[in-house]
């Protein structure tokens, strides 16, 4: 019988994580403007122009807390709520005192 050998892939144990964290939102579509109005309750509400048709809402919304938090917009993601104004949002680079200093909250 074939002996099997499995081997993990080397790492690097010094090697620092990321940053980030995940963030509740209350959003709301078709707004007259892009805003963060402020907490509610535990969840963050922001308002955006875009429709909520088609995800537009969702791409509007991670776009515009990119730039609010100066990330790339590849640092803020949906990870739940898709169809929801509820939602959680992942981000990367940043922890949440540093989320909160930088949208002056």
């Amino acid at each position: 019988m074939p002996q099997v050998v499995i081997m993990a892939a080397p790492t690097k144990p010094d090697a620092p994580a990321a940053p980030g964290c995940t963030l509740g939102l209350k959003t709301v579509p078709n707004a007259p403007r892009d805003e963060i109005v402020g907490w509610l309750g535990a969840a963050l509400k922001v308002r955006v122009r875009a429709p909520a048709l088609e995800g537009r809402a969702n791409d509007a919304l991670l776009a515009f807390l990119a730039a609010q938090l100066g990330l790339p917009r590849r640092g803020v993601t949906l990870r739940h709520g898709e169809k929801s104004r509820q939602k959680i949002v992942a981000i990367t680079g940043l922890d949440l005192p540093g989320v909160k200093r930088r949208l002056g909250l």
